[in-house]
């Protein structure tokens, strides 16, 4: 008898689209494929069943998340060998499905008959978004946001480092600097944050005194930064009620209430009260990401309402291609419903049709793919206590979305771009200095300071 790893190789060619990159192991032991790919198992006749009604990066990504599939070795490995066969072959590299013809589906269905996969279709393994409302109503977007951030703070602090930053960090030192003259010889992700939090607030020009809105908030690292080392008095929002209540937390532990206020607030519902002056900064940090294409040119019309003239708005924020602008299928099922990524020159051009005057793009994207690889090596070296708090199920999208995420930002598949602008003055002034030089000047120990990753 034929084993069964080399009749499921032509229907996983089949359903893939392409060739296959990676060697099988299926349910009886038997292997086939290349013998120095990643080894992909096929724990359960499952797996397939789920490819034939899922034959798509959701269907593979299910049968991850489930256990019905695993992999044998580095996941990322995998991950990459798999993204390039498809785009090599002409594969649905974009996340749609498999362009199947009725003899190639009739050859697949004959052997998934002949080897039990063919059945109902298996229910969604771990925790999908199941939003409903109109898109980007305020309803849905707070379902949508609540369905990410709302997970836990105690899952969050478990990942995160202590400042509970959660956007790429800022890489002022190389990995190979550690230990050598004048480098902190542990420079890690926290210092990364704090780096990056430092620069934030160079760009803004945050000084004693300086009114900043800080649009999604998160849990308030840089909200509670810019109170505590620039002296800015923060306005912080956000719509997950676990951010709002951990920010309130640190606040009172700071001795920060006369600093740092945080509201559980939509950006659409801002508003200055009588008699409140603009802010002299706004910041939102990968919070853009899930405004909606639709919506975007409104909530840029809000940063510029929100700034007195000559102020500054940062914007740090993700972009992708066309081809998948939410991220793809997984990543708005279970991670991020209603995301809405662009290209960065997008981006810009609707800040500069709002009215505001866009004076610096830079770049984070190698910075991220550090970021994330951090956030991975935590998840797997915490990753008994993440099983036990959050679940196998979730635990597998976590890694999932860590390992993929990584990749799609060192293929260039997905970017992350600081924005900064400002409101020009009536008269066209816009107070910027005449070079960025004190954004990246060394202060000391842990500071911004120039160069790449």
């Amino acid at each position: 008898m034929t084993a069964v790893a080399d009749r499921i190789v032509p229907v996983v060619r089949t359903l893939l689209g392409g060739r296959l990159p990676v060697r099988l192991r299926a349910w009886d032991g038997s292997e086939a494929g290349p013998p120095d790919g990643p080894v992909v198992i096929l724990r359960h006749r499952r797996a397939l069943r789920r490819l034939l009604w899922q034959p798509d990066e959701l269907g593979l990504a299910q049968a991850y998340i489930s256990g019905d599939l695993d992999v044998e070795g580095d996941l990322g490995t995998a991950l990459g060998a798999a993204w390039r066969a498809l785009r090599a072959d002409g594969g649905p590299a974009g996340g749609g499905p498999a362009r199947i013809g009725p003899s190639d589906a009739l050859g697949a269905l004959g052997t998934a008959l002949r080897l039990g996969v063919i059945g109902p279709r298996p229910p969604a393994p771990g925790e999908p978004a199941r939003l409903a409302g109109a898109l980007h109503s305020k309803s849905r977007d707070r379902a949508a946001i609540s369905h990410h951030y709302d997970l836990s703070n105690a899952f969050y602090a478990l990942l995160l480092d202590p400042s509970m930053a959660y956007s790429c960090a800022y890489w002022t030192q190389d990995a190979r600097q550690n230990g050598q003259a004048g480098q902190k010889p542990d420079y890690g992700l926290a210092d990364a944050q704090r780096d990056k939090l430092e620069l934030i607030c160079r760009k803004l020009a945050l000084r004693p005194g300086a009114r900043l809105l800080d649009i999604g908030c998160g849990w308030g690292s840089l909200s509670l930064y810019a109170a505590e080392h620039h002296g800015a008095h923060v306005t912080a929002v956000t719509l997950a009620r676990e951010q709002r209540d951990h920010v309130r937390e640190q606040i009172q532990a700071r001795s920060l209430t006369d600093r740092v206020t945080v509201e559980l607030r939509d950006y659409r519902d801002l508003t200055q009260g009588p008699g409140q002056e603009p802010y002299d900064a706004v910041s939102t940090i990968e919070m853009g990401e899930h405004v909606g294409d639709a919506e975007y040119p409104g909530f840029a019309a809000t940063l510029h309402r929100m700034l007195r003239p000559r102020g500054r708005a940062l914007v740090q924020q993700m972009s992708r291609g066309a081809n998948a602008p939410g991220g793809g299928a997984f990543i708005e099922t279970y991670i991020a419903p209603d995301m809405h990524m662009r290209p960065l020159g997008e981006t810009i051009g609707l800040l500069t049709g709002a009215g505001l005057e866009v004076r610096s793009a830079e770049s984070l994207r190698e910075h991220y793919v550090r970021t994330v690889a951090a956030w991975h090596r935590t998840l797997e070296e915490r990753w008994d206590d993440v099983v036990a708090m959050v679940g196998p199920a979730t635990a597998r999208v976590w890694r999932l979305y860590l390992v993929g995420g990584a990749l799609a930002f060192a293929e260039r598949r997905m970017g992350v771009d600081q924005i900064l602008a400002v409101r020009p003055g009536a008269d066209g002034g816009s107070g910027m200095p005449a070079t960025p030089h004190d954004w990246y000047a060394t202060a000391g120990t842990g500071t911004a300071g120039g160069g790449s990753p």
